[in-house]
């Protein structure tokens, strides 16, 4: 077939892409001048005290962005891992990132540099893409909401600079669900493993990805199902998987105005019942898990332990040992009893977060089905159990993305209007009172 004999595309398609793409620019924009703003935060926090840190060369609007974890990143992609029992090392940190940063690092010549532009980049790529997937399943309205909620989150600082790995596993687990939602099994589950390789809670990533793929494939049935019953055919005898991949694709139902119509979910039972749809292609998903398996052997290899990880989060310092001291906040309720008092505001605020979080579980669900469910419960539980004073769970609930846009639903959808601008205003504020803190070298997540 010729150029000319190509078939034009469909003129809705063009303009649905089109429409996209100017979508993706205005939220693209929004990044950019958050960027810029936060950058200027940063430099007015840093500029009344100049750390005297031979690693910082740079201008006080970048170097006010290298903080805590960014020294043990910034060690990792220079002098590689170590590993002392009983003392913190620098195997508490996934592969992931300092991976990139060195192969960008070595790119650019400074490493620094590269960290954060790496940051940057991957924040801007991976809230695009959110405001994408959202557009997709939302309203107007609540899709608008969500990315407003996303970029003004009080934690949502650590996507717009500092040589923090959360943008890089926020992109990645955003990006292999877009996979996944493509019918691409074996390519989500290839980014899947980069969000394995990348942080703890990658593991939320892989089973995620997993509920995802049974709850598509029952979703297929369900649909090949009710085709076949309005046919008055047989068709319903015939696997799903196969009467999908017999009609180019996935059964998708759109709303008025290009929205997807929120289809009925299905049950556990419907789950279970889907495994027997599973084929070769679905189990590409599986690869995921690959991520974690590397990491460990390398630990195993390199050093006789493969949980490694598990154990320096322990050591003296960082103290986040497993027990019921750990589970049961012990040391959280002495820093709200006995202080210090903004110490404990700031564990506080982040407990909080967690809490709304948990409160919007159910609405993730009725939205957005088992799969993202399963991924967002993971990513909140690992971290809410595993630290001792809640403290960096902040940024766990940021990289829980169906959380903030059942977030943003939630805000569009209530009958008083003003709730949602005063809590878009309230976030903003502490998204910039935080910044400056965190430009001081003071521990806010």
């Amino acid at each position: 077939m010729t150029r000319q004999d190509t078939p034009p595309e469909a003129p809705d398609r063009r303009a649905g892409r089109r429409a996209a793409w100017r979508y993706g620019g205005v939220v693209a924009a929004a990044f950019t001048v958050l960027v810029v703003a936060l950058s200027v935060v940063v430099a007015l926090s840093t500029r009344a005290q100049r750390r005297q840190d031979p690693e910082l060369l740079g201008p006080s609007w970048l170097d006010g962005w290298y903080q805590y974890d960014a020294a043990w990143y910034l060690g990792i992609v220079r002098g590689g891992y170590s590993y002392s029992p009983g003392q913190q090392s620098s195997v508490a940190f996934f592969p992931a990132y300092p991976l990139s940063v060195g192969a960008l690092g070595d790119v650019l010549g400074d490493h620094q540099v590269a960290g954060q532009l790496l940051t940057v980049l991957c924040g801007l790529v991976a809230v695009v893409l959110f405001a994408l997937w959202a557009r997709r399943r939302l309203p107007r309205r609540s899709a608008v909401m969500a990315v407003a909620v996303l970029l003004l989150y009080p934690y949502a600082f650590f996507l717009y600079g500092p040589m923090y790995a959360d943008a890089l596993f926020l992109l990645s687990a955003v990006l292999a669900f877009v996979l996944l939602e493509r019918r691409w099994y074996l390519a989500a589950g290839l980014v899947g493993a980069v969000a394995t390789a990348g942080r703890p809670v990658g593991v939320a990533v892989a089973v995620g990805l997993v509920v995802r793929t049974l709850e598509i494939l029952a979703e297929d049935r369900r649909a090949a199902r009710e085709a076949a019953s309005e046919a008055g055919s047989e068709v319903a005898s015939v696997p799903a998987s196969e009467v999908v991949s017999e009609a180019g694709g996935a059964v998708e139902a759109v709303a008025p105005g290009g929205v997807d119509a929120a289809p009925v979910r299905p049950g556990w039972r419907d789950l279970v019942a889907a495994v027997r749809d599973v084929r070769l292609r679905h189990v590409g998903v599986l690869v995921s898990g690959l991520g974690l398996v590397g990491w460990c052997v390398y630990l195993w290899l390199a050093f006789g332990h493969p949980l490694a990880f598990v154990e320096v989060e322990s050591a003296p310092g960082w103290n986040q040992g497993v027990g019921p001291r750990t589970w049961f906040k012990i040391v959280y309720a002495g820093t709200l009893i006995k202080g210090p008092y903004d110490v404990a505001l700031l564990l506080t605020l982040q407990a909080l977060a967690c809490l709304c979080a948990v409160l919007l579980l159910r609405r993730v669900q009725r939205l957005f089905g088992w799969g993202y469910a399963a991924f967002t419960a993971v990513v909140l539980l690992i971290p809410i159990i595993g630290t001792k004073d809640f403290m960096g769970t902040g940024r766990y609930v940021l990289v829980a993305f169906p959380v903030l846009a059942a977030a943003g639903d939630f805000l569009a959808t209530r009958s008083r209007r003003w709730v949602a601008p005063v809590t878009l205003v309230v976030c903003g504020i502490l998204l910039v009172v935080l910044t400056f803190l965190f430009g001081r070298g003071v521990a806010v997540s």
